[in-house]
């Protein structure tokens, strides 16, 4: 990335500064230094009201985006299986098969884990599908409108959500009214569009030496805000119920929405004049992917339209594993031969989002002698033995264990995000990432219908079978990182040789 295209966003005698001493910026940044002028004077009447005397930009937004999510997410699948077992009139049965494995399984039981499953797919479809529409719009228009836009208003309807979730538990409504909550999310682009807006703009303002560390930290932030928020929520449930917890859920939203509006500084030049539903977003997505972006020359056009191709669906194959399997964490967790209770529910899932910050260090460590997709596919092995382990839990010990060998799992993404990123134009990175959000929408799509409909098929005959299915699954992506990684090699070394 050159100096105009982190000039809208840093002073110029910053600028001048940081050029001195990044010799990747010196090569390319010639001739724009009166647009970067231009840029800045321009960009000044666009500020947000406040300046945050932290070095922090998005991150916080993601934390409290992320933390909000967290906490509501294994919340709701309890209070399904609450729900679902008070209307079914269970008992808890479960608890007398938990000490004793010869008990035969509660019918009862099975049904009411049937049902929740199929819940939590009826909702993630709803609200996901319908995010799948908006994120296009949303995400391609930031690259014009800037990116606070799409910061804003997900996090509106996210907190639009939260208030419907606890009408229907005031109330104690049917759950179907949860569908009404995941529309008014959905309609404003839901949490994908906050993941597109957020990694865009660290594109934004970030050099490609530092951009797959910088993918890392947003990462990171989603790992620390879930650890905290998953070990409040099993406490603050089991101590009080849901409905003081749903109020931190609506409150958390409308403060990350508060802070993009009052201390995010615009990384773009907004366009007063884009449109939001318009079919050129659509169509920037489209020659994106058709024609490899336009950085790429006419020789190499092919070449980066496979790896945009190959690279999504790498993308598309990991996210769909670590969002479908866990799903599946809660819900194998509450029945026998685990029967979690809300607190060791809520230190499971810290112990999975811990895995964010190990795997932003094990990264950092990593990248001093490795390249990024050598990181990639060691993150890749330490989740594929984690999922084995998962299959075979029947203690809360092996549980952990699990846990603690997935420790690694989360250092995938960054490395993809960024090489993705760096194969596109910078004026690209909105239309980019909103094709990775929408890419991520798809993932949900098919990790929750695919493991939300596994689960209760193959239970009778092996428990954990989805977890192998899951790891199984993982070996493609290795094999295409590896090989592009290769063919990476072998051009370098050609290109080399002839020069």
């Amino acid at each position: 990335m050159d100096e105009s295209d982190i000039a809208p966003i840093i002073p110029g005698d910053v600028l001048n500064a940081t050029s001195a001493d990044d010799p990747l910026s010196n090569d390319d940044s010639f001739g724009h230094q009166e647009e970067a002028v231009n840029d800045v004077s321009t960009t000044r009447s666009v500020r947000p009201p406040f300046t945050c005397p932290l070095p922090v930009a998005v991150e916080p937004v993601m934390f409290l985006s992320m933390f909000s999510l967290a906490l509501q997410a294994p919340l709701v699948t309890q209070y399904l299986w609450d729900r679902i077992s008070e209307d079914l009139g269970y008992n808890g049965s479960k608890r007398s098969e938990c000490s004793n494995s010869s008990v035969p399984l509660d019918p009862l039981q099975k049904e009411v884990e049937t049902l929740t499953a199929h819940w939590n797919l009826y909702i993630n479809l709803w609200g996901f599908s319908l995010g799948l529409f908006m994120v296009p719009f949303l995400g391609s228009w930031s690259d014009l409108a800037g990116r606070r836009p799409v910061l804003i208003l997900p996090n509106l309807g996210l907190a639009l959500q939260a208030g419907v979730y606890l009408v229907v538990m005031y109330l104690k409504l049917p759950v179907v009214y949860f569908l009404v909550g995941r529309l008014l999310s959905g309609l404003s682009g839901d949490f994908n569009t906050i993941l597109a807006g957020c990694f865009a703009y660290m594109a934004d303002t970030s050099n490609r030496r530092s951009r797959t560390f910088k993918m890392a930290v947003l990462e990171a932030c989603l790992g620390l805000s879930g650890m905290l928020a998953s070990i409040i929520g099993g406490q603050w449930r089991q101590a009080q119920g849901y409905i003081n917890p749903f109020w931190l859920v609506l409150a958390t939203n409308l403060a990350s929405a508060l802070y993009a509006y009052l201390f995010v500084r615009e990384s773009v030049l907004p366009d007063p004049s884009a449109k939001l539903f318009t079919t050129r977003h659509h169509k920037a997505i489209w020659h994106l992917y058709s024609t490899g972006g336009s950085s790429s020359s006419e020789d190499s056009g092919r070449f980066h339209r496979c790896k945009l191709w190959l690279y999504t669906l790498c993308f598309f194959l990991v996210v769909a594993v670590h969002s479908g399997s866990r799903e599946l964490f809660v819900l194998y967790e509450l029945s026998s031969p685990l029967c979690w209770g809300p607190t060791l529910i809520g230190y499971g899932s810290a112990a999975q989002h811990l895995s964010y910050l190990s795997s932003l260090l094990g990264l950092r460590v990593m990248q001093y002698c490795l390249e990024d997709s050598w990181v990639a596919l060691v993150a890749l092995a330490s989740n594929f033995i984690g999922l084995v382990v998962f299959s075979v839990a029947d203690t809360t010990q092996l549980m952990f264990t699990g846990y603690g060998l997935s420790f690694l799992l989360m250092a995938v993404t960054p490395v993809i995000r960024s090489k993705l990123s760096k194969l596109v134009d910078p004026s690209e990175q909105g239309a980019l990432f909103a094709a990775v959000a929408c890419v991520e929408s798809l993932c949900y799509l098919a990790g929750s219908g695919v493991f939300n409909s596994l689960y209760p098929a193959t239970r009778h005959f092996m428990k954990g079978f989805t977890f192998i299915f899951a790891a199984l699954i993982l070996f493609i992506p290795a094999g295409i990182i590896w090989t592009l990684q290769c063919l990476d090699q072998r051009r370098h070394r050609r290109d080399s040789r002839a020069s």
